[in-house]
């Protein structure tokens, strides 16, 4: 009998990211955001190389199933392109993709910009909405912010 494969937390900085790994995050972030979403816009903006971002995925089997990243904003950090895969949505992986984020950002506060309908999301891990509602990429965000604990 073989083992289950199972839903597997990863950590890393893009220099330690695999280019299969690299490849797979950025189709996830491209078929959710640009084709399910229908956002067009450069996804790849400069910010995925910094020295001071952390990429966090899930992944089944070698297969990205959820992703986000950890931006070194100097005074805070900032999550972002958070995203799970349609197929695995549902499965509680962004909820543990948060977990180990909030993990990897310990004591420093932290920001991000989340679509309206999932700020009671982010509520349950100690974001409060810091501004009004804005339209990014046609998509309604509010902003939001958790302070050190």
């Amino acid at each position: 009998m073989h083992p289950e494969p199972r839903d597997e937390v990863r950590t890393a900085s893009f220099r330690d990211l695999d280019t299969t790994t690299l490849y797979a995050i950025l189709k996830l972030r491209a078929d959710v955001f640009v084709a399910e979403q229908e956002c067009a816009y450069a996804d790849p903006d400069g910010r995925d190389t910094e020295p001071g971002t952390r990429h966090v995925w899930v992944s089944h089997d070698g297969e990205v199933r959820a992703y986000l990243r950890i931006l070194d904003d100097g005074d805070v950090q900032r999550i972002g392109r958070v995203v799970t895969a349609k197929s695995a949505r549902g499965a509680g992986l962004a909820g543990r993709l948060m977990a180990e984020a909030l993990t990897v950002i310990g004591n420093r506060p932290s920001v991000l910009h989340a679509q309206a309908y999932a700020s009671g999301f982010y509520a349950k891990f100690g974001y409060r909405q810091t501004g009004p509602e804005f339209l990014e990429d046609g998509i309604p965000h509010v902003p939001m912010r958790r302070e050190a604990p």
